[in-house]
C-alpha cells in the first residue's frame, strides 16, 4: 500500500463481505472450522490488503507503520478472545526498554478489522466489520508499558514459570506454541538457563472491548 488512506479505504471497502466472498476473490479455500486453523481468517485479510511481513517481528504494513489485527466479536460487539500482539523475549533482555520494545512498535498504529465470531455460524457465512485505525492514548500507553515492565523484570528475575494469565491489566503473558513439545531457552531462578515454552504477549479483552465501545459509541 501507498500510504495510510489508500490501505484504510481498501480496508473498509472489505466490510460486509462474507470470509466465503473474499476467500474466493483470492482463490483460498475456507476451512470447515477454526480449531486448526486459528490463524486463518488473519491470513485471509492479510492477503486482500496486501500485507508484507509476514511472521517477522515487524509491523503488517512496515513501510507505513501499521499493524493490521483482527478481533471476533460477539452479537453484542464483545471481543471473544484476547488479542497476540508478539512473541516475548525470554534471554538476553539486559537493557530493553519499552520505547524500543516490540509490544510498542507493533501497537503504535494498529488497523483493526472486527470479524464476526459468532460459533454458531458457520466459518465461511461470517463476515468482515467495519475497519478502524487506533493509537494508544497517554493513559492506554501508560497501562501497556506497566505490565510490560512487570512482565519483563519478572522473566529477568528468573520467575517466568510463575507468570499466569491473570497477572497484568491490560496486557497478558502466556504460553505461545503449538504443542508442550516446543521449548526455549528462558532465565531460571538461580540465573541458570531454563527450556521452557515460547511465551506471547497479548492484549485482554477488558482493553480491547474498551476500544470497541468507544469506537463505535457501544
Amino acid at each position: 500500500m501507498s500510504d495510510l488512506r489508500t490501505l484504510f479505504n481498501a480496508a473498509s471497502d472489505l466490510a460486509g463481505l462474507s470470509f466465503a466472498d473474499l476467500a474466493a476473490r483470492h482463490k483460498m479455500t475456507v476451512p470447515a472450522d477454526l480449531r486448526r486453523h486459528k490463524g486463518w481468517v488473519g491470513q485471509l485479510l492479510e492477503t486482500a490488503l496486501g500485507a508484507s511481513a509476514g511472521s517477522q517481528a515487524l509491523q503488517d504494513f512496515p513501510e507505513l507503520g501499521v499493524e493490521l489485527k483482527t478481533i471476533p466479536l460477539d452479537a453484542n460487539g464483545k471481543p471473544l478472545e484476547t488479542t497476540f500482539v508478539c512473541t516475548t523475549p525470554l534471554i538476553d533482555i539486559a537493557g530493553v526498554n519499552w520505547e524500543a520494545s516490540n509490544v510498542r512498535n507493533k501497537l503504535q498504529c494498529v488497523l483493526w478489522i472486527p470479524i464476526d465470531g459468532r460459533r454458531e455460524i458457520p466459518l465461511a457465512e461470517r463476515s468482515v466489520g467495519t475497519a478502524f485505525l487506533w493509537q494508544p492514548s497517554l493513559e492506554e500507553e501508560a497501562q501497556l508499558r506497566h505490565d510490560w515492565q512487570e512482565h519483563m523484570d519478572k522473566i529477568a528475575m528468573g520467575e517466568v514459570e510463575s507468570i499466569t494469565a491473570h497477572q497484568g491489566e491490560v496486557l497478558q503473558l502466556r504460553p505461545k506454541a503449538a504443542n508442550s513439545r516446543v521449548l526455549t531457552d528462558a532465565i531460571g531462578p538461580n540465573g541458570q538457563m531454563i527450556q521452557t515454552l515460547p511465551r506471547g504477549f497479548y492484549l485482554k479483552t477488558s482493553f480491547t472491548g474498551a476500544i470497541i465501545r468507544k469506537t463505535f459509541n457501544l
